[in-house]
């Protein structure tokens, strides 16, 4: 697949992270390509896939390599996230959610302990995980958090339910929220614990070697329910997470009693930077299509791509994609550099998913009545922007983050526990 962007490599690119986007674009172009229609047609959990990428260890490129990671950065996971989306959104967002924020938390605040037992896991892909913060009643509204927590001893004894969690099923170790009390202020106190289950497909995770541990200490009374039948990103695996009085030991609260949910709010931060990966990457990949498209179709004895209008548009197009690169990687390096980067994150993940569903409609366009059809790979890519919008905070408290940063807290306290 051709290069769009050469002057931002020199900005922000090492050798290192060239030599990664090539290995993670071979491996789209040979491994995934050849598959993503059908498995999205079938809404098939890319298993062997799976395999092949911790294989080739993208679900550990920012972590230490003491941990079972690749040993590099912030901007290496968004590199990987970006290639892989050109191609399928699925494959991205299966390693997306691991490194964002099934992992991410445990290695932020988590003990040497929980590091040890649960990063390497994860950053190997040995095993899959998941981040649970959304309920039914709890969206952008944190303290609709349901869930409850109760000390009993040397353990917690959690009730409730986390809902649309990537990797839900398939994996096994994930982050939750739950209320353990009330602060002072009269809110709930919300904390965060590490709880296990076996996956869901544990025959197919067995067959290709990855996706389960029997060594691991499972939760008990954890475990997922149906996979959701979604719009889009139909190859990843979304469900529900349920506990019915799950007993978890009190050593896997993960950070201090009360602090889930400003850790987690931190956790979004970097999970915003992957999703905007993940939309500039959908973006770009349907350029890509549309670059070839138009260079191939000919109407009124010409290319398409030789009609002034369009390429215009995608003169357009391209400015839009360039600038989106800069602020995810910008938001990227200052995460990385353990700088403030809220509202840069907020402004990428905000800039990129209008953009890809700008640039996917665009791509449809381009293509004609082909472009409505399951021949190309736009619709898919259509289908698949949508999500940008909604996951890891909607548009509307993106806009909220950032215009917290440029005005102040409004009067109102409407706004206070989002974001």
């Amino acid at each position: 697949m051709r290069e769009l962007s050469q002057s931002i490599d020199e900005r922000y690119l090492s050798d290192d992270h060239r030599l990664l986007r090539e290995t993670v674009r071979d491996f789209a172009s040979n491994e995934i390509a050849p598959v993503a229609g059908e498995l999205d047609r079938r809404s098939e959990f890319p298993w062997e896939n799976v395999k092949k990428m911790a294989d080739l260890g993208f679900f550990g490129v920012p972590w230490p390599e003491e941990y079972g990671g690749v040993g590099m950065d912030v901007l290496a996971a968004v590199i990987t996230v970006e290639e892989l989306a050109k191609v399928c959104a699925s494959h991205s967002i299966t390693v997306g959610a691991q490194i964002s924020l099934a992992a991410s938390p445990i290695y932020e605040f988590g003990t040497d302990e929980q590091k040890r037992e649960y990063m390497t896991r994860l950053a190997s892909g040995e095993v899959l995980g998941g981040f649970g913060l959304t309920e039914p009643q709890a969206g952008s509204d944190a303290q609709g958090t349901q869930t409850r927590a109760v000390k009993k001893g040397d353990h917690w004894t959690l009730n409730g339910s986390k809902i649309f969690i990537t990797n839900g099923g398939v994996g096994e170790i994930f982050v939750v929220t739950a209320v353990t009390g009330v602060g002072s202020d009269g809110s709930k106190e919300i904390s965060s614990f590490i709880v296990t289950k076996e996956t869901c497909d544990l025959e197919k995770a067995k067959a290709v070697g990855v996706g389960h541990a029997d060594d691991l200490d499972y939760t008990p009374g954890f475990s997922s329910g149906k996979k959701e039948d979604k719009l889009g990103w139909r190859a990843s695996d979304t469900r529900e997470l349920v506990f019915q009085d799950s007993i978890v030991p009190a050593e896997n609260m993960l950070g201090e009693q009360g602090e889930g949910f400003k850790n987690f709010m931190r956790t979004l931060d970097g999970g915003r930077i992957g999703m905007a990966a993940h939309l500039l990457g959908i973006a770009e990949g349907a350029l890509l299509q549309t670059i070839e498209y138009t260079g191939e179709r000919r109407q009124f004895g010409s290319r398409i791509s030789d009609f002034q209008a369009i390429r215009f548009e995608l003169a357009d197009w391209w400015m839009r994609i360039e600038a989106g690169k800069h602020m995810t990687y910008h938001a990227a390096v200052l995460r990385q550099q353990g700088k403030p980067h809220n509202h840069e994150a907020a402004m990428a993940k905000l800039f990129c998913s209008e953009l890809a569903g700008w640039a996917t409609l665009k791509a449809v366009q381009f293509h004609g009545g082909y472009g409505y059809t399951t021949d190309y790979p736009v619709e898919r890519m259509m289908r698949d922007a949508k999500i940008g919008e909604i996951g890891e905070g909607t548009s509307e408290i993106q806009r909220t983050v950032i215009s917290r940063q440029l005005l102040g807290p409004p009067q109102s306290d409407v706004d206070a526990q989002v974001g």
